[in-house]
């Protein structure tokens, strides 16, 4: 594995506040009461979570179109297509209810995943991407998953 450079891993780190903050106010009565009052409704539980990983799969569709604009010829016009999909997925995926929806976004994650591989594999990410990806995409999905439980 590689090391990860001290910046992406603290930023990719904080990204995984709303993800950890909605699984704990799940469990937390107190807390999800307090972060209700407190910060609004959607800013706990699933709603939270929901919200931020569909704007995260977003986020990601541009790091991917970042990633594909080092490719060159079919495999770039390859990468641009791909890189729309996890945009595309939480726009289309998380419109039902709260657990089809995480659900959704969990099958998400694990598919960006691949793609993140893929583009890993082209040699278009820098070396420790995939080391990051894993950590960051286990965390996601194991807040999301006991969110749907």
């Amino acid at each position: 594995m590689t090391r990860i450079p001290r910046a992406p891993l603290a930023l990719g780190l904080a990204g995984l506040i709303p993800f950890l903050w909605g699984a704990v106010t799940v469990f937390h009565d107190g807390l999800a009461s307090w972060g209700a009052n407190t910060l609004g409704a959607r800013f706990v539980g699933p709603y939270v979570q929901l919200f931020y990983g569909s704007v995260i799969l977003s986020f990601m569709s541009g790091v991917l179109w970042g990633f594909a604009t080092k490719a060159k010829g079919a495999q770039a016009a390859t990468g641009y297509v791909l890189s729309v999909i996890p945009a595309l997925w939480a726009f289309f995926m998380t419109g039902g209810g709260p657990t089809s929806a995480g659900l959704n976004l969990i099958f998400g994650f694990a598919g960006l995943l691949m793609l993140d591989f893929a583009f890993f594999s082209w040699g278009l990410t820098p070396r420790w991407w995939m080391t990051l990806r894993l950590l960051l995409t286990a965390i996601v999905v194991a807040c999301l998953a006991m969110t749907v439980i």
